[in-house]
This record gives structure tokens, C-alpha cells and sequence, in this order.
């Protein structure tokens, strides 16, 4: 088990994420209308737009019930990520940093479930007129974080082999 005063940090970072998210939701909520693109640099606009789905808008035209299974999801990801970072190694900083990552991602985007019933996406990057899919600070952690466990587990399997 990892010592308490790492598993505080791990904790700490996690809720470095969430606090990110959540506030710079709150200014994309208070500062542009729904759907209203503001250019930034080329290639990046802020647009804000919601999503009832998961991500990629997967489901997002489902009946509403997709809300409480993909909040679930995310309690029952929540709670198993927290056991793993208590059983991971205290050297094991990628994926100490990764699972801290996309824990606080995944709260982030819960606290949007549940309280507005939508997740609220305001990042858009594109080339010419292809748009990826809107996304947020949430977004971003959690993949960042599935990188840093990917790397993580190949530099496992190489210190192995």
C-alpha cells in the first residue's frame, strides 16, 4: 500500500484536476452562450456545447436514461481507481500520476451528470473545416492519465522481459 502521505498527494492532484475543471466550466458557462464559437488561436476555439453521451456524444441521443448508467460508471470507475492507487507502488510514479489523472477527470465530468444532466464540453481544436469533437479540462486528464498507464505497463513489461 502506498504510504499516506503519497496517497495525499495522489489525492491532492486528482483534486488539483477536479477544481480545474469545475471552474473553468463555470466560466465557459457564465462568459459564452450555448453553441457561440470564439476564435483563440487558429486551429482552437472555445465553443461551448453538452453531452448527454459519453464520450464522442456516444449514446447522446438516448432517452435519458444513459445519464445514470454513465454516472454509475463513473462512482464504480471512482471507487477502483482510488483501490489502485492505494496499491500502487509508492516508485510508481507514472502510474501513480496517470490513475490521479483519471480520477480527478472522471469526478470532474460526474459533478456535470449529476447536477446538470449533461457534460459541459468547451474545447474544440480543428484543421480546415474537420472539428474534433468538443471537449474539456475533464477530457483532456483522463487521457492524458490512459497515456501515462499505457506508458506505465510497457515500461513494466520491458523492466521484465
Amino acid at each position: 500500500d502506498a504510504p499516506v502521505g503519497l496517497m495525499r498527494a495522489r489525492l491532492a492532484l486528482a483534486a488539483l484536476v477536479l477544481v480545474l475543471d469545475q471552474a473553468s466550466k463555470l466560466a465557459v458557462l457564465r462568459l459564452i452562450e450555448p453553441y457561440q464559437t470564439i476564435p483563440v488561436i487558429p486551429g482552437f476555439n472555445l465553443t461551448l456545447a453538452f453531452n448527454r453521451g459519453a464520450s464522442f456524444s456516444f449514446l447522446a441521443d438516448a432517452g435519458g436514461w444513459q445519464r445514470w448508467l454513465f454516472s454509475a460508471i463513473s462512482v464504480a470507475a471512482s471507487v477502483v481507481i482510488v483501490v489502485l492507487l492505494r496499491r500502487t507502488a509508492p516508485g510508481d510514479r507514472l502510474n501513480g500520476i496517470g490513475l490521479s489523472l483519471v480520477l480527478g477527470g472522471a469526478v470532474g465530468n460526474l459533478i456535470d451528470r449529476l447536477w446538470l444532466g449533461h457534460v459541459v464540453d468547451f474545447l474544440d481544436v480543428y484543421y480546415g473545416a474537420s472539428h474534433w469533437p468538443a471537449f474539456n479540462v475533464a477530457d483532456s486528464a483522463i487521457t492524458v492519465g490512459a497515456v501515462l498507464l499505457v506508458l506505465g505497463m510497457w515500461r513494466q513489461e520491458r523492466a521484465a522481459a
